[in-house]
């Protein structure tokens, strides 16, 4: 909310809300391809929309159409990037469009769903993951964000059911026998 946070200064109306797009700055945010993927981008200054209209959506007559000149002119014409750039990705995948914000210098990022995380190569190469004994075998646990390798990170054994319960009763100044009383009532 840094720079998004000064338009609410001394009571002025504070910009839209806008999801995971830029309330200030446009095109910002997520968009899709063709064949369904997403990815988040970020054109954040006149040069990059040049780009973005040469290379991106390969649309040069727009790079210096005055109704995008400037962020201000191109939030205000917000409605009319999505339909120009939503046209322009409908017939393109995901990797082409990913491809072409990298030549035009375009911050961008694809979005993956849950399965694409689970199995980025990046996540492999770098050696993120490691493994954690459950009763019964093991399961593969991502290495937590900030944390260079398994070795900086204690990730112990999931416990069986009930394993640690009269440890834990003890710890809460239970006596032998009330933990006896309460296996007894099937409560434990």
């Amino acid at each position: 909310m840094g720079y998004p946070l000064y338009f609410g200064l001394d009571g002025a109306a504070p910009p839209p809300r806008s999801g995971a797009a830029h309330a200030t700055i446009y095109p910002y945010g997520p968009f899709k391809a063709g064949d369904g993927g997403s990815v988040l981008l970020g054109v954040q200054n006149d040069r990059e929309w040049k780009l973005f209209a040469r290379v991106v959506l390969q649309r040069p007559e727009l790079a210096d159409d005055g109704r995008f000149a400037g962020n201000a002119t191109r939030v205000a014409h917000r409605e009319l990037i999505d339909e120009i750039a939503t046209a322009s990705f409908a017939s393109i995948t995901i990797s082409e469009l990913v491809r072409r914000l990298d030549e035009a210098g375009i911050a961008n990022g694809r979005i993956n769903d849950v399965h694409e995380v689970w199995n980025h190569p990046q996540l492999a190469a770098r050696g993120r993951w490691d493994r954690v004994p459950i009763p019964g075998g093991e399961i593969p646990v991502l290495i937590p964000p900030g944390r260079r390798d398994a070795d900086d990170v204690r990730l112990g054994p999931v416990p069986a059911l009930g394993e640690h319960t009269r440890a834990i009763l003890q710890e809460l100044a239970y006596s032998d026998a009330d933990i006896a009383d309460l296996r007894a009532a099937k409560a434990i």
